[in-house]
């Protein structure tokens, strides 16, 4: 598939202001997107307080948001793939507005958890569709490597925003003000967007809706149960049969896609070595990066004492590298290729897992703010990489497919992440699980010879 519109020349090095505001149009998005994935957490007692609502319906009003956005990304990517990256994106913006309000206005709290899952529905529709317009306004390999820094830096101070503006929003005017401030920059959206490419695709593939639906119940399925487990326990039932419904799901799709004519993971592209790669680094960088998110939120809170804004702000020396780290990662990309750069960033994800592992709850915050520079810095060389290489090596007629399937991965990595730590007692026994974790993806990721881009 190739659109009309992408047949354009390389462009300069220097950006026209057209093509930057085109830029800030897809950035904004999905700057949404990692805002709405922090922000509602520091929230969360207000809303209790005001919805009347039970301790254990809190987590889901978090979880049911990404829950939904891993399950549908396989999904997106295929659907802007079949009807054009520009018109998904821009119905995912304007539903993400429109379903916010309607989380502002929740009266209890089944209400809202079941909004948040809406709003993953519409986060889902943004990223893969994203990643694709950002491949047509950025045809050159190296300049589109750079260009995916900078919307990863852009698009982190969503992620970066999120606990410190939920956290004053709140002490403003409530838990209501969290949702009220997402139309505003959906609008703010909407209007820089204007001008994308229509995306028309020239031919049209054909959607595996067998595949979609598998896709979407395996992984929402495994990610229910594993959150579940891991925030009530496992002697229940319920996360059990979730699991082995996930497992009948992913049994049934492998049968299912081996028969399609047009399946929704194409071996084309999960054939190749390298795309294969990236998804196991942005997966595991995501899980190390999520979980310690987790345990840290956990030990600042319980241990240390801290109020929810006070959490929110002891997160900037993790979250602040965000800001200018994917720009350096985009140039070090274009200059010694992204293999390395992605087993520089594992390395140091698996280092901060280790600091950790020598944590109690006496440790200094100074050996905690080793661990999350260590991680900052990791995390923002592994996924920029990988998903700039992931860019570079999907075929283009299936790079939003290939963009879906790398979040999926990095969002289930991210579920999975909450999902280990939450039963585990202590900082030290999540530091041993997230330097194992990240060991092992850096032995995997260093041991692909990877396969030449595709074309």
């Amino acid at each position: 598939m190739t659109f009309a519109s992408d047949r354009v020349t390389a462009p300069s090095r220097q950006a026209t202001p057209s093509r930057r505001g085109l830029f800030a149009g897809v950035a904004a998005g999905n700057f949404l997107v990692l805002l709405d994935t922090s922000i509602l957490n520091v929230a969360l007692p207000d809303v209790r307080s005001d919805l009347h609502a039970s301790r254990a319906a809190l987590p889901w009003a978090v979880d049911a948001y990404t829950i939904v956005f891993a399950g549908l990304l396989l999904a997106s990517g295929a659907v802007a793939d079949r009807f054009g990256a520009r018109s998904v994106y821009r119905g995912a913006v304007l539903a993400f507005g429109a379903l916010s309000l309607l989380c502002a206005t929740s009266p209890d709290a089944a209400f809202l958890i079941g909004g948040r899952a809406l709003l993953g529905v519409a986060a889902a529709g943004m990223v893969p569709a994203s990643l694709a317009l950002l491949a047509g306004l950025y045809p050159d390999p190296a300049e589109r490597a750079k260009a995916i820094g900078t919307w990863a830096a852009v698009t982190s101070t969503g992620l970066i925003a999120g606990p410190v503006l939920g956290g004053a929003l709140v002490e403003l005017g409530g838990w209501r003000l969290v949702f009220l401030v997402n139309p505003v920059i959906v609008a703010v959206t909407l209007l820089m967007s204007r001008g994308l490419p229509s995306g028309r695709p020239d031919s049209v593939r054909k959607v595996d809706r067998a595949g979609i639906g598998l896709s979407v119940l395996a992984l929402a399925s495994l990610t229910f149960g594993l959150i579940d487990a891991g925030t009530e326990g496992w002697g229940r039932p319920l996360p059990l049969l979730a699991l082995a419904l996930a497992a009948v799901t992913f049994a049934a799709l492998f049968v299912v896609e081996r028969r399609a004519t047009a399946p929704i993971l194409p071996p084309a592209l999960v054939g190749l070595a390298r795309v294969r790669a990236d998804i196991v680094a942005g997966a595991m960088a995501s899980f190390i990066f999520y979980g310690v998110l987790y345990a840290l939120t956990q030990w600042m809170v319980e241990e240390r004492g801290l109020s929810a804004f006070e959490t929110g702000t002891a997160f900037l020396p993790m979250t602040l590298p965000m800001c200018f780290m994917p720009l350096l990662t985009g140039r070090l990309v274009a200059r010694i290729g992204a293999r390395r750069v992605i087993l520089a960033g594992l390395a140091l994800d698996t280092a901060a897992g280790g600091v950790l592992a020598f944590a109690s709850n006496d440790t200094p915050l100074a050996l905690v703010i080793t661990a999350q520079v260590a991680l900052s810095f990791g995390s923002t060389l592994a996924i920029p990489a990988a998903t700039a290489d992931m860019a570079i090596a999907s075929p283009k007629e299936l790079a939003a497919t290939g963009q879906g399937a790398f979040n999926a991965g990095r969002q289930a990595g991210s579920a999975l992440g909450v999902a280990a730590l939450a039963p585990l007692a202590t900082l030290s026994s999540s530091g041993t699980v997230l330097a194992a974790g990240g060991l092992l993806a850096l032995l995997l990721v260093a041991a692909v010879r990877p396969a030449p881009a595709a074309v």
